[in-house]
């Protein structure tokens, strides 16, 4: 009997929430009743199910090791930080979408009948999306790093004050800014914290990263749009005792101390995401955004 593509499946699951539960027992029982897959968990995952086979749990940081595709059935947030843990792994991540948006989880619980065996059986489409690698520099060491798959955000503490940082770009100094922080995201983040700051959107596969300001004090501040393979670098002053901070993904905060480096780069490895086959991005951002609330039997494809 063949197995397709995906002989070992790993799941990853939100932690609280409604129908979590409920949506994991019925894609277990899908995969099951396959009878083509070996199932594994992540740790914390296996716990919520009450899995108790150790030979089939994982850590999170090893679970991508040891399968061929990782699902995971919550929401964007879920897939943010799979998707940090199977990366370098390289390993395909499909999303079940239990949360708000899901922008990034393409099919519903009510989907996995329907859908999930063709993509399973190999018929899908795949991109790949580029993460952001961040390390802070403090007095010359290294005393972080970390990724992103949506954005790095800097940011104030506990006050109502502007912060102040120093931006470079390549090691060319860009400008000295006063503002409640900056976000620095790649083209998946573009629809995240980012879009409600006033940045554009990005496609997903577009070759670059964004930098958006938060409400910066002078009102000619633009966000700017660089190659991804640029170096970006944030410097703090040294007379500022303000508790700046950083967030990875809005998931790991970081307290930042004056005279911190932050240093941005493109992550050496890409996120394989898996779609089903005839996946629009922009019919994933209509129905998302609200966008054509009405639409005269237009058609998605064009003949030029």
């Amino acid at each position: 009997m063949t197995t397709g593509p995906f002989p070992r499946i790993g799941l990853f699951a939100k932690l609280e929430g409604k129908d979590i539960c409920e949506t994991l027992n019925a894609l277990i029982k899908f995969l099951e009743n396959r009878k083509q897959h070996a199932i594994l968990f992540e740790a914390k995952t296996a716990a919520l199910m009450d899995i108790s086979n150790k030979d089939l749990i994982f850590p999170k940081k090893l679970l991508g090791h040891y399968c061929d595709l990782a699902i995971v059935v919550g929401g964007d947030g879920s897939i943010l930080n799979a998707g940090r843990a199977v990366v370098d792994h390289k390993t395909p991540i499909l999303g079940i979408n239990c949360g708000h948006l899901g922008f990034m989880a393409d099919l519903g619980p009510d989907q996995i009948h329907s859908h999930l065996g063709q993509i399973l059986d190999g018929v899908y489409v795949e991109d790949e999306r580029c993460l952001l690698h961040v390390k802070i520099k403090r007095e010359g060491k290294t005393v972080f790093t970390n990724k992103a798959l949506n954005d790095v955000v800097l940011y104030n503490g506990n006050t109502a004050r502007l912060m102040e940082f120093e931006i470079f770009i390549n090691d060319q100094f860009v400008m000295h800014q006063r503002s409640d922080g900056i976000i620095t995201t790649t083209p998946t983040g573009s629809t995240a914290y980012a879009l409600s700051a006033g940045g554009p959107i990005v496609y997903p596969t577009v070759d670059a990263f964004t930098i958006v300001s938060l409400y910066p004090h002078t009102l000619t501040n633009r966000p700017i749009v660089i190659k991804d393979t640029s170096l970006i670098r944030f410097v703090l002053p040294n007379n500022k005792n303000i508790p700046h901070k950083m967030a990875c993904d809005g998931q790991r905060h970081i307290a930042l101390l004056p005279n911190d480096e932050i240093y941005i780069k493109k992550h050496i490895n890409t996120l394989r995401i898996i779609h089903p086959k005839g996946h629009n991005h922009f019919a994933l951002l209509r129905n998302k955004l609200g966008w054509s609330t009405y639409v005269n039997n237009r058609s998605d494809h064009v003949q030029y």
